[in-house]
């Protein structure tokens, strides 16, 4: 069973081209299977049947993993066997007939816009890593890129003249979207200010950098991120996409169309962009709530 993850994953990376953070979320789920499978002494994927997937599935139920999570492991049982049936290592898929668990949609956090007006007032643009840092958040607010996808930004992915910079998502899918003045400003000020002043002589390809010179990484900027929120008095728990979720959010609030927040936000399936219609919704309910009269 091992032997066989690991060539399902080394397929997940080098054919399929996954993202490094779904490819291991295929990978763990993957490993507690195998080794609970390895528990009932079923070492061969070949012995495995929709019994002991379902058996398991309650195991981690009854050890109080989400009705998500354990959709999500389902997913990655599913995509591991349907590869196992397709290169003929196993004659029968054992998760083909298994629904999954019904889960309530889970609404995102999301910020106002004076939460988001304050957050990105913070940073003190009289600094290099101030106007760095008040550039990214434009950046992220304006375009609702992924963060990984912001801090790997490179100098060649931004077109200011026109107002827009390649993304390249998932799959290492790419698309463009749109840059507003105000991210647009705060860009150039950063390459001209800002940057040559981080680079220190050297040369990168990278847009942002840190202190050496280097990519910023993902980790560093949600740090930078949460110690601008407690500055301006954000309580909210804030989760890697607060601000693409803020994006989407507020677009659909002012009357954009679902299919170009889809393209913008790279989703490959509009049910994904779905989720912010009930936001919206919520919001509203809970604004009419608060303010009429007779609610």
């Amino acid at each position: 069973m091992d032997a066989r993850v690991d060539t399902f994953i080394t397929y997940l990376v080098v054919e399929k081209g996954l993202s490094l953070n779904t490819v291991e979320s295929y990978s763990r789920d993957l490993r507690k299977f195998a080794d609970f499978a390895e528990n009932l002494e079923i070492l061969d994927p070949g012995r495995v049947d929709s019994i002991l997937v379902i058996s398991f599935l309650l195991h981690l139920k009854d050890n109080g993993l989400s009705s998500r999570s354990t959709a999500r492991t389902l997913s990655a049982l599913r995509t591991f066997f349907r590869y196992l049936t397709r290169e003929q290592i196993i004659s029968a898929d054992p998760t083909v007939n298994i629904e999954s668990p019904k889960m309530r949609p889970h609404l995102p956090s999301v910020l106002s816009i004076g939460e988001v007006d304050a957050l990105l007032g913070k940073p003190d643009v009289g600094t290099g890593r101030g106007l760095r840092d008040r550039a990214m958040l434009e950046v992220l607010y304006a375009t609702g890129v992924r963060v990984s996808e912001l801090v790997t930004l490179k100098l060649g992915n931004i077109n200011l003249d026109v107002g827009y910079l390649l993304a390249f998502g998932k799959g290492a899918k790419e698309r463009v979207v749109p840059l507003g003045e105000t991210a647009q400003e705060y860009l150039k000020t950063y390459l001209l200010a800002s940057r040559p002043v981080l680079l220190r002589g050297r040369t990168s390809a990278h847009l942002f950098l840190n202190g050496r010179g280097e990519r910023l990484s993902r980790q560093a900027f949600w740090k930078i991120v949460k110690r601008y929120a407690l500055q301006a008095g954000i309580r909210k728990k804030l989760s890697p996409h607060t601000l693409r979720h803020s994006f989407a959010t507020h677009l659909l609030e002012r009357g954009a169309d679902l299919r170009s927040v889809q393209m913008m936000l790279g989703h490959a399936d509009i049910s994904t962009t779905q989720i912010y219609t009930h936001v919206t919704q919520e919001r509203l309910k809970n604004i009419h709530h608060q303010y009429h009269p007779r609610a």
